[in-house]
């Protein structure tokens, strides 16, 4: 049922050592049966549902590269073992150009043994394609009225196709994305999570997990109903196949892997469509600190993917992006900084009559947090008399940790872009500046929680001090590089004077 492995001390050393190559417990994988089954962790509701007799048919994707076999084949068997068979069209193994021994010839016997009737079939790449183009390729191979693309290290839950090809029967413009489950990738214990987020991203345009907002909370009558979501993480999601071809499919000029979540997300909603999470579809995967295998070609496909998105759907708001990525602004033949000929794209937004990235914002994802609007300062936090201003130096915002000071590098560096909000946070996209607030303090840079308290702070323009809600001022511990910050009874000295970059002041 999905339960973790425990090995002995000599098979325990050999994971470990494999580990670093798979970057997940081989191991263990090869010791689990490929069918083993999992516990049905869906809220108890799912159960009780009832879904059409005719639904549309869908075409199972699968992309793979030098996976390894065991994790592979308990993809495939979890499809074919818990999707009705009227639903469950073909599954499709795209081999992105694989030379791991047994994934050619063993893998085309295996399939051809175990699935004589042909639901399961392997398709070539001629040449290294990428996760993007492989897909491509993948879609155009299939035939189903639905195409659910999967990675090559998943097992699907009990009842998890129907609840996806049911909605696309209801709304063909609808992008759906089953819940993700955990396989952890040591153990490789099969651990259902709640549904209690949904997708989001930083303006460096990497996806993140945000807490299900109110009004998504307060708009579902019932926990099964599906969860609108701004973005996806972009492994898992089902569509009706000819509307994922009507809105562009996957972008032909982005490369490899990177970005590509993020820009189907986008049209999607500003193109008529929706994004929606199914809470009865359940799927699990394991999720690998580091990718085991090459990138071909060897370039920012990240940036580069991320700068034609930006370019082509994020109108003005494309600016907070080069915050984080000024390099990508001209292009620069030595750092191969060119991001193609997006023109068709942009044709294709204006033949689609979508909608503008504000309206994106201000509908789809309204608890974005945008830097330089409706605040009261942002930019650079500067200390004169020393040159340092505020600097996260370049710490996981994910985490809780001091806040810390950089020589002032004059509007180049994310590190230092700052805002005050009409809140009176001091913050940055999702953290804020927090303290406890007694003399001495440090200053901690935290996730907001929007109750003002430890994290309200007021700059008073005419003697440029910053106050905390305590009473005391923001003051540096150190001049120099990497010195932090701390709140201290009010002074007036240098330490405590600070100019924001530009002010505009309470609305």
């Amino acid at each position: 049922m999905g339960r973790r492995v425990e090995l002995s001390a000599e098979k325990q050393e050999e994971a470990d050592k494999l580990f670093k190559k798979e970057a997940f417990n081989i191991v263990a994988s090869d010791m689990i049966a490929l069918n083993r089954s999992v516990s049905d962790n869906r809220d108890p509701q799912c159960s009780r549902v009832s879904y059409p007799k005719v639904m549309p048919n869908a075409s199972v994707v699968i992309i793979f590269h030098n996976e390894a076999w065991s994790p592979l084949l308990r993809t495939v068997h979890s499809v074919v073992n818990r999707s009705p068979p009227e639903y469950l069209h073909e599954v499709i193994l795209l081999d992105d150009f694989s030379d791991r021994a047994g994934l050619g010839e063993k893998l085309d016997g295996y399939i051809k043994d175990t699935w004589p009737d042909g639901i399961v079939k392997v398709v070539r790449a001629p040449e290294r394609q990428g996760l993007i183009r492989a897909r491509v390729l993948g879609a155009k191979a299939a035939t189903g009225e639905v195409l659910v693309f999967l990675d090559s290290h998943c097992e699907c839950n009990v009842q998890w196709l129907e609840p996806l090809v049911a909605r696309i029967k209801e709304s063909r413009s609808a992008l759906l994305c089953p819940m993700i489950d955990v396989i952890d990738a040591k153990a490789m214990s099969y651990n259902g999570i709640g549904a209690g987020s949904v997708g989001g991203f930083w303006w460096s345009l990497h996806f993140s997990w945000r807490p299900l907002p109110q009004r998504e909370r307060k708009r579902r009558k019932s926990s099964v109903e599906t969860i609108r979501s701004p973005t996806m993480a972009g492994g898992l999601f089902a569509a009706d196949r000819k509307y994922f071809f009507e809105i562009g499919g996957y972008d032909p000029g982005m490369d490899v892997w990177g970005g590509e979540n993020l820009e189907i997300s986008f049209r999607v909603w500003m193109c008529g469509g929706t994004l929606e999470f199914v809470p009865c579809s359940r799927v699990g995967h394991i999720f690998r600190s580091s990718h085991p295998y090459t990138f071909p070609g060897n370039k920012d496909t990240h940036g580069l993917n991320s700068k034609r998105l930006a370019e082509v759907w994020m109108d003005g708001y494309k600016r907070l992006f080069y915050h984080h990525r000024r390099d990508l602004l001209v292009i620069n033949p030595q750092f191969n900084a060119d991001a193609g000929d997006f023109s068709d794209r942009l044709q294709l937004r204006r033949d689609l009559k979508c909608k503008s990235f504000k309206w994106y914002l201000e509908n789809v994802y309204p608890e974005k947090f945008i830097p330089d609007e409706n605040v009261i300062a942002y930019g650079m936090v500067r200390n004169p008399s020393s040159n340092l201003c505020l600097d996260t130096l370049s710490k996981d915002e994910k985490m809780v940790f001091n806040l810390g000071l950089y020589g002032c590098q004059g509007g180049v560096s994310s590190n230092q872009l700052f805002s005050l909000s009409q809140s009176n946070e001091l913050r940055r996209e999702e953290s804020c500046m927090d303290s406890v607030g007694g003399e001495g303090s440090p200053v901690k840079l935290m996730p907001c929680h929007g109750s003002r308290g430890h994290q309200e702070w007021t700059y008073n323009l005419e003697t440029k001090v910053i106050v905390h809600s305590s009473g005391k001022c923001l003051d540096k511990v150190e001049e120099k590089n990497g010195g932090e910050v701390k709140v201290e009874k009010c002074n007036g000295k240098d330490s405590q004077i600070w100019e924001f970059e530009n002010y505009i002041g309470p609305s």
